[in-house]
């Protein structure tokens, strides 16, 4: 992309960026010869564009990506949360750099019990005490330094400005304003920032962060320390203790990002990289792979019943165990070879009949200790010399807890629901767990963040990225990403086409399948209620960011779902 080119599209109209997009047959995936950017929100892609094309990597573009969507993108985007970045080197080496938010010291196992003992979710979702202490700026800093080229106040540079001097409301975040307009009217920061005469600001209104352009030029200075230490940390820990918060200075000066061997593993003829826990998307993925590939999925027919039943009862049996065995490996020993097992995926299915639902009480979790033996907001970004990142972070609701931490201009997280309350009480997704996941001190919640990268040998045996991919989503983004996957490896479908299909879940509990309304017809709705299962439709929340290398003379591919208002644009 020519800096002319960068320059028309960023003049363009708000409408022309924000409208929402057009269904899957009447337009095909992105094009471009050397570098790929696709993200859920259009000035933060076109940001990382911007350091492509001046000969920044991947990672670079990746951090000053992430930075970009903590202002413009607020609902997810952030530095007041965590997440995880895949990266994969041109030379093959992949790493997995987890920044997910950890339990305050204060933290404990029954802090969200009411005094009957059962779940507060008033507390878990809303309250300055359902913050994790964030990882992002760590996590995003440590990667820039270990990957990247360019500076960490280049990287900032975009953020930092579009906080200043504001930028225009689109579309889709007035619409997710309206919708957590009662969350966010709770706290006086965050109506100072995001309303305006009583309501929530509106397409076409300029929202400028000036408290938050503070908090990134201290970043930008000194790095991570500027916000885990010094003015920040102080007035973040100050916010806490007002508010009945948890984080403190301690907290903050004593998080740490850890640096994973990435997850992998194989399906059909692709090398999957993924995430490891704590997240529970990697897992859950191959394990979900592992209990299809035996079966000719393009025989059944794309969301055919009979392929929704299939794929469903494999969803039901890998949720079950992430109920049971996935937690942060630090604090719980985890069955990781026994869950990856081909054999033990074998095991699961024998229990699969194509004709009847497995209820959820036959369905797990089942019993992976035996198999055990030695042998884990989404944005992609791949550049002209293969390097791939896949990055996907949160604050877990959209705005978090609703909260801006107070003089400091961002939003707090509200991760801590996703921790087991109690076993067996499900949290804000409906996913339910064990002891795996219950609230200890400094521990990492599980999480369902599923940055993958597929890998393919070439005509001349190199092995080469093949799709990069991940969703937002809550518990359906290891689902929209598997089925993604299936789409493209199994069923050939162009890449947008993929992305934008209708797409379906099952996590065990509750039991029943849940599909895009409106995107499978009656009889296919039908045919699933005569098998046992139970059917909903409602509005399906991933929204797959994904970049496919397609081998055509070596062009990529970039497709941003349909669902939300994100953009792919290369060069």
């Amino acid at each position: 992309m020519t800096p002319r080119t960068l320059l028309a599209l960023m003049a363009l109209p708000a409408a022309a960026l924000f409208a929402p997009p057009l269904p899957a047959a009447s337009r095909p995936a992105v094009r471009a010869r050397h570098a790929m950017v696709v993200a859920a929100e259009p000035i933060a892609v076109a940001e990382g564009v911007r350091v492509l094309g001046e000969g920044g990597n991947a990672v670079d573009a990746a951090v000053t990506i992430a930075f970009a969507l903590a202002v413009t993108h607020p609902q997810s985007g952030n530095i007041g949360g965590g997440g995880f970045m895949l990266i994969r080197e041109p030379s093959g080496e992949s790493t997995f750099i987890d920044y997910r938010e950890t339990a305050p010291a204060a933290a404990s196992r029954d802090m969200f019990l009411d005094p009957n003992g059962e779940p507060d979710s008033d507390a878990s979702l809303h309250t300055y005490r359902a913050a994790g202490v964030p990882g992002s700026v760590a996590g995003l800093t440590l990667a820039l330094r270990r990957h990247g080229t360019i500076p960490l106040a280049r990287a900032l540079a975009p953020a930092i400005r579009l906080a200043r001097k504001g930028f225009t409301v689109s579309r889709g975040l007035e619409r997710e304003l309206a919708a957590e307009k009662k969350a966010l009217t709770r706290y006086p920061a965050s109506r100072a920032i995001f309303f305006k005469q009583g309501e929530p600001l509106a397409e076409g209104d300029l929202l400028v962060q000036e408290n938050l352009a503070r908090t990134l030029e201290a970043v930008a200075r000194e790095g991570a320390a500027g916000f885990y230490e010094g003015r920040v940390a102080r007035a973040l820990a100050a916010g806490m203790a007002a508010h009945g918060g948890l984080i403190t200075q301690d907290d903050l000066a004593g998080y740490k990002p850890i640096v994973r061997p990435a997850l992998a593993g194989a399906y059909r003829d692709c090398e999957i990289l993924s995430a490891p826990p704590s997240s529970s998307g990697g897992v859950a993925l191959l394990e979900i792979l592992h209990m299809l590939e035996p079966f000719d999925l393009k025989a059944l027919g794309h969301n055919s019943s009979a392929y929704v039943h299939l794929v469903s009862e494999a969803m039901k049996r890998a949720y079950a165990d992430r109920s049971r065995w996935l937690g942060d490996p630090d604090f719980f020993e985890i069955p990781l070879a026994g869950l990856l097992s081909r054999d033990y995926a074998v095991s699961l299915m024998k229990s699969f009949d194509s004709q009847h639902a497995t209820p959820a009480a036959g369905a797990g979790p089942g019993d992976p200790v035996p198999f055990d033996k030695p042998a884990t907001n989404h944005f992609s970004v791949v550049d002209a010399s293969g390097m791939a990142v896949a990055n996907t972070f949160t604050l877990n609701g959209s705005f978090g807890c609703g909260a801006v931490a107070e003089g400091l201009g961002f939003l707090l997280n509200n991760e801590m629901d996703d921790f087991s309350a109690k076993p067996g009480a499900p949290n804000m997704y409906g996913l339910v767990g064990a002891e795996a996941n219950s609230i200890a001190p400094r521990k990492r919640m599980l999480s369902s963040m599923t940055p993958t990268i597929l890998v393919r040998r070439d005509a001349s045996g190199r092995a080469r990225p093949f799709m990069v991919l991940g969703s937002p989503g809550g518990a359906t983004i290891i689902s929209s990403v598997l089925q993604v996957i299936l789409d493209v490896v199994d069923f050939d479908m162009e890449l947008q086409a993929a992305v934008d299909a209708p797409r379906f879940h099952h996590q065990w509990k509750p039991d029943w399948i849940s599909l895009d309304r409106g995107g499978f017809p009656a009889d296919v709705l039908e045919a699933l209620r005569r098998r046992g299962h139970e059917v909903v439709e409602r509005e399906y929340r991933g929204e797959v960011q994904a970049i496919l290398l397609d081998g055509d003379g070596g062009w990529l591919r970039g497709a941003s779902d349909a669902r939300g208002y994100g953009l792919a644009m290369g060069n």
